[in-house]
């Protein structure tokens, strides 16, 4: 089939290659030149494991092209896809400037029928909205359909996600539309959920505030833990293998950031607050997701309490491992609390180098790796869970900090080895390795009583 997918963020980028590894006619549209250029010679602009070679191969072979020519991608395709970002705005709600742009460019170059997806997430009734504007300022009397096909990529694994999804929503309010969208997504090989385009725009933001319900659930749980002594992690175990439950994001940690769960949390509000409903539960969960995302520096207060011209060593600024997104990540909250307070930030992502000089400037120092973060720093913040921070030489850890000091925001580390190690350790939901523990450790190593 003949594509054209306008976005090349996460979802436009990964979804267009993929349709395209598949064996259809793709072109990718955004209006930033230097975006669309360096595609074009392979230069990706974001990192996405397995997309650079998707995306290098099919650019090769033809299926995939890529314009700055919203025009020629609305000409030259027969479903268009509109991926473009809805961030929040200002009320909370989603800021869709970018999806009116695209259905007026659609609107004035229909020159065929046409089937408009709404890829990207809005609220509930955009459908209808981008139907009536483009019907409103169309040119010509072909006609076209407005279909809700949500996504629900994970950044970090969107690829694997597109091509092996656990369902597929396809919203429509015409049947022929529906058939089309169903065999162009046969080959995924996953259960298509047909409803009507209402429930569909209502299913992406559902699924993404029950997600970020789980996680600050079992982040409350996890704080309920350390006032009275249990083990978040045996909590979890314990609540997790029941099946009504399960196990999934019930990993206690610093809270969530990234570019659906914040914004999709705030919209899913602001939704129900135009339909004069107060969504009680998700305005909690935005709330504790800020609280949460300030726990580190309150713990590493309790050791240090005078942070004025400390060193701090910050391991992890992507708000998840195997990205470089830094939008809503802790990181950015972290760092904020410990400038506030005097301190230095020395800090290091394995990818996210990049992303952090755009943000935080000159603010902070930036590190060539984990070690020389760790250097001579007074102590030592982890907050994204990259595999090369939970596989550390914690003897040499200990020996470049100052002080020997970490505070676990992800639990990558166990307290009774931290204990062993010699480390003050403070994590998510635990007990916390204090400098009292240790000395009745080591008096204890000492006697062997």
């Amino acid at each position: 089939m003949k594509l054209t997918v306008v976005g090349t963020g996460y979802v436009g980028l990964v979804s267009g290659a993929c349709f395209a590894d598949l064996g259809n006619q793709v072109i990718c549209v955004d209006i930033d030149e230097a975006k669309i250029e360096g595609l074009k010679n392979g230069v990706m602009p974001i990192y996405e494991p397995g997309l650079k070679e998707i995306v290098e191969r099919n650019h090769e072979q033809g299926n995939l092209k890529f314009t700055t020519s919203i025009e020629q991608g609305v000409q030259e395709s027969d479903i268009i896809f509109i991926a473009v970002g809805t961030p929040s705005a200002e009320d909370g709600g989603a800021d869709l400037s970018a999806v009116e742009a695209v259905a007026q460019k659609i609107a004035t170059n229909l020159n065929d029928d046409k089937i408009v997806i709404n890829k990207s997430t809005v609220p509930v009734g955009t459908g209808d909205w981008v139907e009536e504007y483009i019907a409103k300022h169309k040119t010509t009397e072909h006609d076209f359909t407005v279909v809700s096909c949500p996504e629900f990529l994970r950044e970090g694994s969107a690829v694997s996600d597109t091509m092996e999804p656990d369902r597929i929503v396809i919203g429509s309010n015409d049947q022929q539309a529906a058939e089309t969208l169903d065999q162009l997504h046969q080959d995924f090989g996953a259960p298509i959920i047909h409803t009507d385009r209402y429930s569909a725009e209502v299913i992406k933001y559902a699924a993404n505030a029950f997600l970020a319900t789980k996680i600050s659930f079992i982040n409350e749980i996890a704080n309920i833990c350390e006032l009275t002594g249990a083990n978040v992690e045996e909590v979890a175990r314990g609540i997790g293998t029941d099946h009504r439950i399960s196990d999934k994001f019930l990993r206690a940690g610093v809270g969530f950031g990234g570019a659906c769960f914040p914004k999709d949390t705030k919209a899913i509000v602001k939704t129900a607050q135009e339909y004069g409903y107060d969504f009680k539960v998700v305005n909690s969960v935005v709330e504790v997701n800020k609280l949460q995302k300030k726990s580190l520096v309150t713990k590493l207060k309790q050791i240090l309490p005078d942070l004025a011209g400390r060193t701090i060593a910050l391991l992890g600024l992507a708000f998840k491992p195997n990205t470089d997104d830094m939008r809503e990540a802790p990181s950015r909250t972290v760092v904020k609390q410990l400038l506030e307070a005097g301190a230095e930030v020395k800090a290091y992502d394995p990818i996210a180098m990049e992303e952090a000089q755009e943000i935080f400037g000159d603010d902070i120092e930036y590190a060539t790796d984990a070690y020389d973060a760790l250097k001579d720093s007074d102590a030592a913040l982890l907050v994204t869970e990259w595999n090369e921070f939970q596989e550390l030489d914690l003897l040499r850890v200990k020996n470049l900090l100052q002080q020997p000091i970490l505070i676990d925001g992800r639990n990558c580390y166990q307290p009774a080895e931290m204990k062993e190690e010699g480390f003050i350790y403070h994590s998510v939901g635990r007990p916390a390795v204090t400098k009292e523990d240790l000395l009745a450790f080591e008096e204890i190593a000492a006697t062997g009583e």
